[in-house]
């Protein structure tokens, strides 16, 4: 069994330590390391002609040596660049690989990636609200308590008879939506899905994994138990009729200062279809892959199915209450201006909510709703477009809890494979073509606000669960290559999580890491990108869509943290790591 302690993680976080800073290279790769059997390439990015490229090991001996063939031009600016592959290279060691005159220290080792898989995960414990963050889980990182959030007024959108503005709740515990102190059902939701939808595939790797955090030790895995956290303050949001409030937040966003200053008053904001509906749709998988956990959480799968039946039907009555900030001012005070996740079409919602209670209940009910608002086509998942994880849900679940196999289901499920496999034949087609030998990162458009997770990481966790469907390896292998384009082997040679690599994001947008006073951000998460949108100051450096990046406090448009990303590289880091050796 793994038992990491948050002193070990730090040891690992160096164990592939880089001789230089990426950025003063030419070389760009992966900078946590390699698994044995996986495909290993770096790409070189020079002016000055390359010709060869030689590897030593530990000791100095000359393990492999190799003339470059072929050389590529870069996207967006045409730079020149050589692939450099040493996948015959599979003896775990430490590695220098020298180009130029230039040398870069890189090591191939089993579960490789099991300390970054670690401390993403444990990233959560860090963005906990009430309760303390304590120095024997969180080290140097630790806190105080803040936002109990036993004082929760409900905002006059929120009011009803029963609660009429003004009327205090408690809705205490939950995570810390990104950068920012509040928490937001809609993200919450998606997040956990995220999550929740892989884990049949990742549930014999990740029961071992050991993070650290208060309820370690439990027999429950600490992935459960972290998400346990956060899906019981959702159930604190959902109102006596049903209905979800859409968030719990501060009138205005917070300074940059720790949780334990603020000042503002939190309120409950108006109960929204989308929210009621992505709601459902997590506590119905949260019933079923908690079910086995009936001691450590008494009556939880019970409740977690009755509340998501209760906002089902909730949203049924109430199709079209969607949340519109700005309406919602015109009427109402105080003013809310912080993150809105605001969706005017609840189709997905609908299919998704329906899919998952389904695959919980077998009530035929809800197959008719899956059938009537099945998606046409497969859209990567985000927080407003989670179509995808209701139809993923379909063949990621058959052989967990559900057993459900009913002839009227089949033409579903084919219908989710054939879209899963359409996409995926799509998105890898042109991938042996490209400089960075990655489907992430050739169009302009691939550059948006959280590139980085709703780009590479998610649309490689597609790609595994088309691996696990179709058994083809051409999917797995184009997985790991979106992994290891966020992992260094890059335009900008940054590893873009935090802690890790020897490029690695030091000035993240997120309150926690800019207010605490320790030199180095929380590790473990996932910033959000190049941007080719990002406009909010003058931190840029290039204006190319893949190099639109800063390392920036400022730059929440593309150095940003979030629950929901980090979920992302949850998830494809457990999936990498169950099937290192195929």
């Amino acid at each position: 069994m793994r038992k990491f302690s948050l002193s070990l993680i730090a040891v690992l976080l160096v164990q592939c330590a880089f001789a230089a800073r990426v950025h003063k290279t030419e070389i760009r790769m992966n900078q946590v390391g390699f698994f044995p059997r996986q495909e290993k390439v770096a790409v070189v990015l020079s002016d000055k002609r390359v010709l060869s490229f030689k590897i030593t090991d530990s000791k100095g001996k000359s393990v492999m040596k190799k003339w470059i063939p072929k050389k590529f031009n870069a996207p967006f600016s045409g730079e020149e660049g050589y692939r450099i592959d040493f996948s015959s290279l599979n003896v775990p060691g430490e590695y220098t690989l020298e180009v130029n005159k230039t040398k870069t220290k890189f090591c191939i080792k089993q579960d490789v990636l099991e300390p970054l898989c670690l401390a993403a995960i444990k990233a959560y414990y860090y963005q906990r609200a009430g309760m303390p963050i304590e120095q024997r889980y969180a080290g140097k990182w630790s806190r105080p308590a803040a936002h109990m959030d036993m004082e929760v007024k409900v905002h006059p959108s929120a009011a009803t008879a029963q609660r009429p503005a003004g009327t205090v709740i408690p809705s205490p515990k939950g995570w810390y939506d990104a950068g920012d102190y509040n928490k937001y059902i809609v993200n919450s939701a998606f997040a956990i899905g995220q999550m929740l939808n892989i884990y049949p595939l990742v549930e014999e790797y990740v029961k071992d994994l050991r993070v650290n955090i208060p309820e370690s030790g439990n027999y429950v895995p600490d992935l459960l138990n972290e998400l346990y956290y956060n899906l019981e303050w959702m159930l604190t949001m959902q109102d006596s009729d049903g209905g979800v409030y859409h968030k719990l937040t501060t009138p205005n966003f917070e300074d940059f200062v720790m949780p334990y200053e603020c000042k503002q008053q939190r309120y409950v904001v108006q109960k929204s279809t989308c929210a009621s509906l992505d709601f459902a749709a997590c506590m119905a998988m949260a019933s079923r892959i908690y079910a086995p956990y009936s001691k450590q959480f008494p009556d939880f799968s019970k409740k977690a199915l009755e509340a998501a039946k209760m906002a089902y039907l909730w949203a049924l009555e109430n199709p079209t209450v969607y949340y519109n900030q700005h309406e919602l001012n015109q009427k109402f005070s105080p003013a809310i201006n912080t993150g809105t996740y605001g969706d005017m079409d609840a189709t997905d919602e609908f299919f998704w909510a329906s899919a998952e209670l389904y695959l919980t209940t077998g009530d035929e009910m809800y197959l008719l709703e899956c059938d009537e608002k099945k998606p046409k086509s497969l859209e990567v998942p985000s927080w407003g477009r989670v179509g995808a994880l209701g139809l993923t849900s379909w063949l990621m679940n058959w052989n967990s809890a559900t057993k459900l196999r009913k002839p009227e289901v089949i033409p579903l499920e084919n219908y989710a494979k054939a879209k899963l496999v359409e996409w995926a034949d799509a998105y890898v087609e042109k991938t042996d073509t490209t400089l960075f030998l990655s489907s992430f990162g050739n169009k302009a458009t691939d550059f948006h606000w959280a590139s980085l997770a709703e780009g590479a990481a998610t649309r490689a966790i597609l790609l595994i669960q088309a691996y696990s469907v179709t058994k083809d390896k051409k999917y797995l292998l184009n997985a790991r290559r979106n992994a290891e384009y966020i992992l260094g082997r890059n335009p900008l040679g940054y590893c873009y999580v935090t802690g890790f690599g020897q490029n690695s994001p030091m000035h993240p947008h997120h309150r926690i890491s800019a207010a605490d006073g320790i030199e180095e951000p929380i590790p473990g998460l996932l910033v959000g990108g190049p941007n080719a949108s990002a406009n909010e100051g003058k931190f840029y450096d290039f204006e190319q869509p893949d190099k639109r990046y800063a390392d920036n406090q400022g730059s929440y448009m593309t150095n940003e943290i979030a629950i929901n990303w980090n979920s992302a590289l949850v998830a494809l880091m457990t999936s990498l790591l169950t099937f290192q050796d195929y």
